[in-house]
């Protein structure tokens, strides 16, 4: 196994300089772009509330976002701390050579386990990003095999099983939400999607010495249908609206809801998928937990009928999500790109 190939092999000992395969050409630089707070802050919405209010809330934030917080969403707090925690003692405590006992396939797309490298292609075609993950396969149930993961703590199984539960009960709960906010039946996103795949990814961003030539996560907008994102207090995480990248900043406890590019398709464009990325800094390591609501590679997806009419065209074509995520891999998302490959 090539340890070269890990950020943390990369940086072990201190380096002055980021190697050459991890610089972004300039235009991608975060030092490029104005990277200053929100004129108004991501919207946070209470899910202790189910009326039509919180319904509109999430409509709005779908339409003019594609990103939302959520509190009082149900999944136990001690939960959320122990994920993060689990995460940051797999990478900072567990020798280098342990970890690579669960080294994914690199040449295999979204292969489960532990790695660095995310889009296929040849050495030296992309540019990697600063980040160390972990890829966990948790539904359908068929996928999830404990075996595959870290052993130590003693609890990381259980958490991570239970963890992908509560998850899942929430994705499915919002599409709920979002299908009634387009007056569509609850059920209507969820049906279009199918059975859910559910992967949760860990990702560690080591301190790096030259934050402004690097990204932890290009630009990019989620595949599936819907990311439920937890973050540490360090921050990073950037949404791309009106034409400049805006800070996301940390809120304890919330889960940041990230609408993804299939649900951008089911809703004929209504709803927009989030493009985002995740910068560096030279000081602190960060971590974050995303838990990726996906669709069967064979389901086919295209706007929901209901939303279609005589005056409404169809403004995507239809996808067999296989073949979405094989170009995705293979091109690299460049932003939108691959979504926006599908318009009619």
């Amino acid at each position: 196994m090539d340890t070269a190939s890990r950020v943390e092999a990369v940086t072990k000992g201190g380096i002055p300089v980021v190697p050459s395969q991890y610089i972004q050409p300039p235009e991608a630089r975060p030092n490029l772009h104005h990277a200053g707070d929100a004129a108004a802050p991501i919207p946070t919405i209470d899910l202790s509330r189910s009326d039509s209010a919180t319904t509109e809330s999430i409509a709005d934030a779908c339409r003019n976002w594609g990103a939302f917080h959520v509190v009082n969403h149900g999944v136990p707090i001690h939960l959320l701390d122990r994920m993060k925690a689990l995460g940051l003692s797999f990478f900072q405590d567990c020798p280098l050579e342990d970890k690579l006992r669960y080294a994914c396939d690199s040449t295999s797309a979204a292969s489960e386990g532990y790695g660095s490298r995310m889009l296929l292609g040849a050495e030296g075609d992309v540019v990697l990003d600063w980040r160390d993950y972990f890829d966990h396969h948790t539904f359908p149930l068929f996928r999830r095999n404990p075996s595959h993961w870290p052993s130590h703590p003693t609890d990381y199984r259980r958490v991570v099983e239970e963890y992908g539960d509560q998850m899942k009960k929430l994705a499915q709960k919002l599409l709920g939400i979002i299908s009634e906010s387009l007056s569509l039946p609850c059920s209507s996103i969820e049906e279009a999607v199918g059975e859910i795949y559910q992967n949760i990814t860990m990702s560690y961003y080591p301190p790096c010495p030259q934050p402004e030539l690097t990204l932890g996560l290009q630009s990019h907008s989620d595949m599936g249908a819907i990311t439920l994102l937890i973050q540490d207090d360090v921050g990073g995480l950037q949404l791309y609206k009106d034409d400049q990248w805006l800070t996301v900043p940390p809120i304890s406890h919330a889960i940041l809801v990230l609408i993804a590019d299939q649900t951008e398709i089911i809703t004929n464009g209504v709803y927009k998928s989030a493009q985002h990325r995740a910068v560096t800094n030279a000081n602190r390591a960060r971590l974050s937990v995303a838990t990726f609501h996906d669709p069967s590679k064979t389901a086919r997806i295209a706007p929901a009928s209901h939303l279609i009419g005589q005056h409404t065209k169809p403004a995507y074509k239809e996808v067999v999500y296989g073949e979405y995520v094989s170009s995705w891999y293979s091109k690299g998302p460049e932003g939108k790109r691959n979504l926006d490959a599908l318009l009619c």
